[in-house]
């Protein structure tokens, strides 16, 4: 979920019109996606029951979001950013159903469901965004009880599926600043790098606390700053 830094680092420190930073973040998540599911499969940690339907949900969405993303006026799209990203991190914090880290995949047709609309809705809200579908896909699949290890890893396919037909909405709708994006792709590989290491080591309880704490610190100084 630490693609939520790039929005706000792009339009404080980049100088990029809010819609241009959301677009351009998005792009480059294309290669995290790409990246972060490699390290995550060979460490077996993808459940393709789980990632398929919700990939499939994000499909259209992604592509809407974007659209509904090129008329939303400046301001306005800030806000709903920030407020996306607190909402987030206050959720993780939740205590977690009782179980819900002992669940992991795939059960019957109506769960499947289930998750074609947790895709649909991480697909409209990165494309909204721009914050990348795992801001979206991790909450809400913590929240319906699966293990994080196992969210995390189809969060990283699901980023791929996202940022493909998001880009295309953008393309169309939007406008993409591709020279900052080749720049930060870079970095943004070392830190994927860095992170598979680290959600393969550190324990869930910290997983958890990491996530949220960086969703309510980004959110609330976005907040602040639109307002």
């Amino acid at each position: 979920m630490g693609g939520i830094l790039l929005i706000p680092a792009l339009v404080v420190l980049g100088g990029l019109p809010i819609h241009e930073a959301a677009a351009t973040a998005l792009f480059s998540f294309l290669f995290t996606g790409l990246l972060g599911t490699w390290l995550f499969h060979r460490r077996g940690s993808i459940d393709w029951r789980l990632t398929v339907p919700v990939c499939v949900g994000a499909v259209l969405f992604s592509y809407l979001g974007a659209m509904a993303s090129s008329r939303v006026d400046a301001r306005l799209l800030a806000l709903i950013i920030a407020l996306l990203i607190v909402f987030a991190g206050v959720y993780i914090l939740l205590p977690a159903r009782r179980g819900g880290a002992n669940q992991h995949g795939y059960r019957d047709a109506k769960h499947s469901a289930l998750l074609l609309g947790v895709g649909a809705a991480s697909g409209f809200g990165s494309g909204l965004s721009g914050a990348g579908g795992p801001l979206f896909s991790v909450p809400l699949m913590l929240v319906l009880g699966f293990a994080p290890l196992a969210t995390i890893g189809a969060s990283q396919v699901l980023q791929i599926v996202a940022a493909v037909f998001g880009t295309i909405g953008n393309l169309q709708f939007g406008s993409i600043d591709f020279v900052t994006a080749a720049w930060i792709t870079v970095f943004e590989l070392a830190g994927v790098i860095a992170g598979s290491r680290a959600a393969h080591a550190v324990r869930v309880t910290v997983l958890r606390r990491m996530a949220a704490g960086l969703c309510v610190i980004v959110g609330v100084y976005m907040l602040v700053r639109s307002l």
